[in-house]
């Protein structure tokens, strides 16, 4: 991966140069944000910088055995730890092929499509104690080429108690020339004591121009279709790209939305019920998803009744329903709606219980429809 094949993300990718190119690497760096935004895709940048034999002043050569080595993924000094299911490996190494078959297809992809290419049982992954052996055992080794040894650390959140506290010595003292490079959605969900073991860099979320440009050319849309994936994806290309490889989830939650609002503007109380175990039944990823479809939804109502039907981003069956449903959403109630579903969002990251917590979504929404 160079620094040239990212999404946006320019500002980084220049203070991330300067570093390089400076020789003041730091042993740890804690990425955040989501892998939408990047994160994943800089962190594979920075490592074939680092390890490049011949780097120019913009990027790594691309010629060099490291280089080629690093693109096949496949360099002996950089190592990959990600979340597992721990009745499929216990460690990162018994999944290394499926890994390095999903990152060379692209370094945008969530934890949720992760699980999905690993587990169709959707089981909770997680980052345990035998990784972190395996880590200390990679990192106590020598460097293959005489180098940086590199630890990529993706969704570094899912680390347990006993995992993290094992890391914590070996991150505040590290072996000479080893970098770790830890990956995170939140930056609340990782141990204090890890987080000031490393040098933090917050990732904005991209523009939509960036995100339409990649896939009218990476992916050879037309521009009407990329511009309108990019407006539902909220700046995270993860999204865009979800909704571009599976219409069907899509179809899902556009069902989905349209029963939330209907049974709320009822106030039929058996259907949100109903509504409400439907959604808790999901799984965590696919809850998030919805919410943001639902955020789409809402901001794009919102766009129809002060701009127009030509100004927004939304499919015929979408359209349909919105001409409808947009008179209900004003400014008397379009924050309260925002506000609802961030504030469910963050919800679900902390794993609040989804039962409750769709219940009580059904209930504002009946509340807020009937405000405008």
């Amino acid at each position: 991966m160079y620094f040239k094949d990212l999404v946006g993300q320019k500002d980084l990718i220049g203070e991330s140069l300067k570093e390089l190119v400076s020789g003041k690497i730091p042993h740890a760096k804690l990425f955040i944000g989501s892998p939408g935004y990047g994160t994943l895709a800089l962190a594979l940048a920075y490592s074939q910088y680092l390890l490049c034999e011949s780097p120019g002043s913009e990027d790594a050569c691309g010629s060099c055995s490291s280089c080629g080595q690093l693109s096949q993924l496949q360099h002996p000094d950089v190592h990959f730890v990600f979340p597992v299911v721990q009745a499929i490996s216990k460690t990162s190494d018994g999944l290394l092929n499926v890994w390095r078959d999903a990152v060379k297809k692209s370094p945008y992809f969530s934890l949720f499509d992760w699980l999905k290419s690993i587990d169709d049982k959707e089981r909770h992954p997680i980052i345990g104690v035998e990784e972190s052996k395996e880590i200390i055992r990679k990192i106590s080794l020598k460097s293959f080429q005489g180098g940086y040894k590199v630890m990529i650390m993706y969704g570094a959140e899912q680390m347990n108690t006993d995992c993290s506290n094992k890391l914590l010595k070996l991150l505040e003292e590290p072996p000479e020339k080893t970098v770790f490079i830890l990956l995170v959605e939140q930056q609340q969900a990782i141990l204090p004591t890890i987080q000031s073991r490393t040098q933090s860099l917050v990732f904005p979320r991209l523009h939509s121009l960036e995100i339409a440009s990649y896939l009218e050319k990476v992916h050879g849309l037309d521009q009407s279709t990329a511009d309108n994936l990019a407006t539902f994806s909220e700046g995270d290309l993860c999204n865009a790209l979800n909704l571009l490889e599976s219409g069907e989830m899509m179809e899902t939650f556009r069902q989905d939305f349209m029963q939330l609002m209907r049974s709320s503007y009822k106030k039929n109380v058996n259907e949100m019920m109903n509504w409400a175990d439907h959604m808790a039944n999901l799984t965590k990823e696919r809850q998030k998803l919805f919410v943001v479809y639902a955020l789409h939804m809402l901001r794009q109502c919102t766009l129809m009744n002060y701009l127009g039907k030509e100004h927004v981003r939304l499919t015929q069956a979408e359209l349909v329903f919105a001409e409808k449903f947009s008179p209900f959403i004003t400014g008397n109630n379009i924050r309260q709606f925002s506000e609802s579903m961030d504030e469910a969002f963050r919800n679900l990251e902390r794993n609040a219980s989804a039962k409750m917590l769709f219940t009580e979504m059904s209930f504002q929404v009946m509340r807020y429809i009937h405000r405008a």
